[in-house]
């Protein structure tokens, strides 16, 4: 056999490239696998932090601000610990990206505050001197699409086994519980329908409206509607 492979060189280099692709296979996708599975401490978004998410995209947000620390001491002095596969786990689409517009904000949630959002997205300029981002007025005047948003939970739910809890569950053997880090777990729930998504979306927005001023928006979350701002500063503030 060996004979037969010393007089046939490209058979020989057939072999040792089917022989290393294998093994590198092998040695590769578990890692892969295992790589990209959530980590302990990861949740799925909720409805508001998931339609919050959803306007930052239709902003393009994400053309000007990466979610994605690289392992240089540069960025994890400025920003955290640099990002691992498997905080993505729940992220569809990830929104990865090398061009910097604006700082990374994979970890803004770890040292920006509502309060500090709520001025930054309405004079950004104002907040950091000399700041090219514009501001974003219409976010206090439009209203959050919470449909929209539920719709995606239960897509991800039923398709990618995303583990929400159905509000009716909540309690009970069918909750999915979600380990933390520090030992304990955690659930995040899914409305059974959807006037349940939007009251559960509702009472999330009035903890973060507690700590905002603009009177306009707490009074329009008092009347059951949510402003795009706090859906977009729940999102921000889930980024940790």
């Amino acid at each position: 056999m060996f004979h037969w492979l010393e007089k046939n060189p490209f058979a020989f280099a057939l072999g040792v490239f089917i022989t290393i692709a294998f093994a590198g296979l092998v040695e590769i996708i578990p890692n892969f696998v295992q790589s990209a599975r959530p980590l302990v401490g990861t949740k799925p978004y909720s409805t508001l932090e998931l339609a919050g998410r959803q306007i930052y995209i239709k902003n393009s947000c994400n053309a000007c601000h990466s979610q994605m620390i690289r392992p240089f001491k540069s960025e994890t002095d400025r920003y955290g610990h640099y990002s691992l596969s498997g905080e993505y786990a729940y992220d569809r689409p990830f929104l990865w990206g090398s061009k910097r517009t604006g700082p990374d904000l994979m970890r803004v949630g770890n040292y920006r505050t509502t309060d500090w959002h709520e001025n930054h997205m309405k004079d950004p300029a104002g907040v950091v001197p000399g700041s090219i981002m514009p501001p974003y007025g219409w976010l206090y005047d439009n209203m959050t699409d919470i449909d929209t948003a539920y719709a995606e939970q239960l897509t991800v739910e039923s398709v990618f086994a995303v583990p929400y809890t159905f509000n009716k569950d909540k309690g009970t053997d069918k909750a999915q519980l979600i380990p933390m880090r520090d030992g304990s777990t955690s659930i995040v729930l899914i409305g059974d329908n959807i006037a349940d998504a939007r009251s559960l979306a509702l009472e999330e927005a009035k903890l973060i409206v507690a700590d905002m001023k603009d009177e306009n928006i707490k009074e329009a979350v008092a009347n059951g509607q949510i402003p795009e701002i706090v859906a977009i500063i729940a999102y921000m503030n889930s980024l940790k």
